[in-house]
């Protein structure tokens, strides 16, 4: 994380986590998680990291490489990806955006650094430059009623559609991911600034309040907690356009093919509900079926009503039944995202 940004960050009194760059909130963590429920909210989001990809051949390696059309991922453009191992599963996850013949990567700031390290081993000799835009670019999120209202203020354009990306010409790119919920990524000389025309329409929130939106949004985050435990389908994330059916080889493709084609799917999203604190990584389990374990949580969030909030990977069958830790463990609620 750039320290400069941080240092900003700090004096309009946010709180960092000593263990990581996770900014925590702004001194009122419950009132963030609150407002984020019904007012405009805008987060640093802290927790994502960003690649570059550019050159004449990136388009052709990254669409050998993700689970996306990347060929048909038009200038302006946005869609999730996913990069499986060679087993089909998941390794890391991203928004992959197109400006011009640049590539930008979001994912998860935890997997950053080895997923360029491990991608640029595959490069090879193609044409392609990956580059980590963590440390000079700073991405917010922008979500709520008056979004639409704080970016026009702010002097930036709004998209009128979901996973659309426009650029203005000083570099910074505004992506709609959904109805309400918007991706801020400027240069870092240019964020203060915006920084101060944002928060006149919507307040400054933390991480956990952003993640609770991801929960409600069903956006399913691979993280270092959850790299390498799942096949797409089980995160859902061919319902989100992240994966394409209809495209040449990747890795781990006749693995993911063979699992949507023979419907063997029998994990897949939920959300979860629980009075004990959970973790991304956290490994349920069943009493209806004693022998292993039934889901992996994936994503969570303090609840704005009290307890917590999580999106996880559960076996359907046994979802109405699950226990957290252990088959002795507290029981916790789960209800599928796409029933």
């Amino acid at each position: 994380m750039n320290p400069h940004w941080r240092s900003f960050l700090e004096s309009t009194e946010g709180v960092f986590d000593n263990d990581s760059t996770e900014l925590l909130n702004f001194g009122d963590a419950a009132g963030e998680l609150l407002a984020a429920t019904q007012q405009t909210v805008v987060v640093p989001l802290t927790h994502l990291g960003l690649i570059e990809a550019t050159g004449e051949e990136a388009k052709a390696f990254l669409h050998s490489q993700f689970t996306s059309d990347i060929n048909h991922l038009a200038d302006g453009q946005a869609q999730h990806a996913g990069w499986c191992t060679a087993k089909g599963r998941m390794q890391a996850s991203f928004v992959v955006w197109r400006q011009g013949e640049r590539y930008l990567l979001a994912l998860a700031a935890d997997l950053q650094e080895a997923t360029q390290k491990r991608l640029q081993m595959f490069v090879l000799r193609a044409k392609v430059k990956l580059a980590a835009q963590t440390d000079s670019t700073v991405m917010l999120g922008l979500s709520g009623p008056q979004a639409e209202e704080a970016l026009s203020g702010a002097g930036l354009p709004c998209p009128a559609e979901a996973m659309v990306a426009t650029a203005t010409a000083d570099g910074t790119t505004v992506i709609r991911l959904d109805t309400t919920r918007f991706m801020i990524v400027a240069p870092e000389s240019a964020m203060a600034a915006l920084w101060q025309k944002l928060t006149v329409k919507a307040r400054p929130a933390g991480i956990p309040a952003w993640r609770w939106l991801d929960i409600q949004a069903a956006f399913p985050l691979v993280t270092l907690a959850t790299k390498e435990e799942f096949v797409p389908q089980m995160a859902d994330f061919e319902k989100i356009g992240g994966v394409s059916f209809h495209k040449g080889c990747y890795p781990g493709q006749e693995i993911v093919a063979r699992t949507q084609y023979l419907g063997k799917v029998k994990r897949h999203l939920h959300r979860v509900t629980s009075a004990q604190i959970l973790k991304a990584g956290d490994v349920l389990h069943s009493p209806d079926n004693p022998d292993q374990s039934c889901g992996t949580v994936m994503t969570v969030a303090p609840s704005p009503t009290g307890g917590y909030e999580a999106l996880a990977v559960i076996q359907s069958n046994f979802a109405g039944n699950v226990r957290l830790g252990s088959l002795e463990g507290p029981s916790i609620q789960a209800a599928a995202v796409n029933p």
